[in-house]
C-alpha cells in the first residue's frame, strides 16, 4: 500500500488507512486530530502522560482513535500499519521508528503531513525558517510584516500553531509563516516553499546526529528544495550559501544575501544605520529602497538586525511594501528571555537572554555587550565552547557557571582565556532558585557599575529548569530579590 499511501492528501479517501502517531505532544495531537477527522484510523503512542495528554487522550478516544500512553508505549511498532506520522526531535535511532523503516512503513513528520493536507483549492504559500538560532524571532518579525501589509498570516510550525493546524482551519490563510528545525526537516520530502531562508549553521543537537555537523546542516539545507522564489541566506555564513548553491529550486529561484554590511546588488543589509533592500526593487544596480532604521528595532543588537534583515527579504520576496515592512518591525516585541532587560541594580544592568541554549546563540549576545559578566552553563548536548571564548574572551569581565555541564565551559576558559575569573555555584538537580540567587550574588560580586551581566548560558535548561523560560524567570526573580535587599 506504500504507493497509494504516497498519494494520500486533503481530498483523498482516508477510511482503512492505518496510521500511528509517535507523540502525543502539541503536533501530535494535531495530526492525530487532523486524520481522524479525516477518517484515518489512528492509534497514537507516548511514553509520557505529562501536560494535558491524559485529558486530550479521552476526547480523541470518544472519536474513535486508539491512544496508549505512559512507560513502554513507544517500545513496539503495532503488527498493521500504513503509515507513521512522528512528532517533531524524534530521532531515527528510536525504537518505533526503527521498526517502521525495517518494515518499509512510510515515515512522515508532521510537517510532511502539514504539506500534504494543503487546500489544493487556496494553497497558502509557506515563507520558511530555519536555522541554529534567532528561527522564532525571525519568523515573528515575518508574521508582523504580512500582518501589516493586510495578509491573513500566522506565525506556524515549530513556534506558535501547528502548521497541521494551520493548513486545515476552515478560512484559509493568504500566506504561512513557517519555522523549521532540522528534527523537522529531516522527516520531510515534498515540501516546496515560496521563499526559505537559513539564518545560520553553529553546532547543535549533535547529540541527536551521529553524521555530525554535515548532516545536521544536511537537513537544514533542505529547506531550500524546490523553492519558487527566493532561497535567503547568510552572507557571514558560507555553509547557508553552500546550501542554496546545492539545492534543486524552481526555475527564476533567486538567492538574496543579509548581511550586516552594505549591501550589493541581490542583498539586504545596513547602510550607515538604515536597513536596506538593494535584492527587490527595480533599479537594484544604482539604488537601495529604504526598510527602516535602527531606530526602529526593538534593539541594535547585531543578531537582532540580521533577524530583521533575513525577514524583511522574505516579505519582500512575497511582494510586501517596505512601509510595511517597516511598520512591522516597529510593532514587532521580542518575546521573553530574549536580550530582556530584567532590571538596573547599582549601574549594572541585568539581561536574561535564557533562550541562547547553544554556543553559537550565546556567542551572538555576548558580542552585543562590552565588558559583561557572563552567567553560562546546563545541559551542553555535545558542543564545544573553545571557538566561543576565543572570541569574546577580551569582552569578559567574569563568568558564572552553574549546571551540569559547567566544567566544559571551565575548561575552555581555562584553555583560552585563563586570566578571566570564574566563580562555579554548585547545583542540584531539582533545586532551582537557591543555586540561581547564589549565581547572581556571584555576578555581582564581579561587575562594575556600567557593566552588563548576561545570562546567555549556551546549554540547555532541563538538568535543573523544566525549560529556559523557567531558567531565565528564577535569573529575574533572584535579580529582583538582591534589588529590593539593596534598596
Amino acid at each position: 500500500m506504500s504507493g497509494e499511501i504516497d498519494l494520500l492528501g486533503r481530498d483523498s479517501d482516508w477510511s482503512g488507512v492505518r496510521v500511528v502517531v509517535a507523540g502525543f505532544g502539541v503536533s501530535g495531537y494535531a495530526a492525530a486530530d487532523n486524520l481522524t477527522f479525516l477518517g484515518a484510523q489512528v492509534t497514537a503512542l507516548d511514553d509520557s502522560e505529562a501536560g494535558d495528554r491524559v485529558e486530550r487522550a479521552d476526547l480523541l478516544r470518544s472519536l474513535g482513535a486508539t491512544i496508549t500512553l505512559g512507560s513502554g508505549a513507544t517500545a513496539t511498532l503495532p503488527d498493521d500499519v500504513d503509515l507513521v506520522v512522528t512528532s517533531p526531535g524524534w530521532s531515527p535511532s528510536a525504537p518505533l521508528l526503527a521498526q517502521a523503516a525495517e518494515r518499509g512503513v512510510p515515515i512522515w513528520g508532521e510537517v510532511e503531513l502539514a504539506w500534504r493536507l494543503r487546500d489544493p483549492a487556496r494553497p497558502a504559500p509557506w515563507l520558511a525558517v530555519t536555522g541554529t538560532n534567532g528561527k522564532t524571532t525571525t519568523v515573528q518579525m515575518l508574521e508582523a510584516m504580512l500582518r501589516a501589509d493586510g495578509l491573513r498570516t500566522v506565525a506556524c510550525g515549530n513556534v506558535g500553531l501547528p502548521i497541521v493546524e494551520a493548513v486545515m482551519d476552515p478560512e484559509p490563510y493568504d500566506v504561512l509563516a513557517v519555522e523549521l528545525s532540522s528534527f523537522q526537516l529531516h522527516w520531510t520530502s515534498s515540501m516546496r516553499a515560496e521563499s526559505a531562508a537559513v539564518l545560520n549553521v553553529a553546532e547543535d543537537h549533535l547529540d541527536w546526529y551521529p553524521g555530525g555537523m554535515d548532516a545536521y546542516a544536511a537537513d537544514k539545507g533542505r529547506i531550500y528544495e524546490g523553492v519558487e522564489r527566493a532561497c535567503v541566506y547568510n552572507v557571514a555564513d558560507p555553509v547557508t550559501e553552500q546550501l542554496v548553491m546545492d539545492a534543486e529550486v524552481q526555475e527564476g529561484a533567486r538567492a538574496i544575501g543579509f548581511t550586516l554590511g552594505t549591501p550589493t546588488v541581490g542583498m539586504v543589509g545596513l547602510v550607515d544605520d538604515v536597513l536596506a533592500d538593494r535584492a527587490f526593487i527595480e533599479d537594484r544596480q544604482n539604488s537601495a529602497a529604504e526598510l527602516c532604521t535602527l531606530g526602529d528595532l526593538a534593539t541594535s543588537a547585531p543578531h537582532y538586525v540580521m533577524n530583521a534583515l533575513a525577514a524583511a527579504a522574505l516579505a519582500r520576496s512575497h511582494g510586501v511594501p517596505a512601509a510595511a515592512v517597516r511598520q512591522g518591525l516597529r510593532e514587532f516585541t521580542p518575546d521573553g528571555h530574549r536580550i530582556a532587560e530584567v532590571a538596573v541594580v547599582d549601574g549594572v544592568t541585568w539581561i536574561d537572554d535564557s533562550k541562547a541554549t547553544n554556543p553559537h546563540a550565546a556567542l551572538a549576545s555576548l558580542q552585543a555587550y562590552d565588558p559583561v559578566v557572563w552567567v553560562a552553563g546546563g545541559l551542553a548536548k555535545g558542543a564545544s565552547f573553545d571557538d566561543l571564548v576565543t572570541r569574546v574572551r577580551d569582552r569578559l569581565r567574569g563568568v558564572v557557571l552553574l549546571g551540569r555541564d559547567a566544567g566544559v565551559i571551565r575548561d575552555a576558559l581555562s584553555r583560552h582565556a585563563p586570566d578571566v575569573p570564574v566563580i562555579e555555584v554548585a547545583s542540584g538537580e531539582t533545586d532551582g532558585e537557591g543555586p540561581m540567587d547564589r549565581v547572581v550574588e556571584g555576578a555581582a560580586t564581579l561587575a562594575h557599575p556600567g557593566d552588563t551581566v548576561l545570562l546567555a548560558p549556551g546549554c540547555a535548561s532541563m538538568d535543573m529548569f523544566a525549560n529556559y523560560g523557567a531558567r531565565g524567570d528564577a535569573f529575574a526573580a533572584a535579580v529582583h530579590r538582591r534589588g529590593r535587599a539593596g534598596s
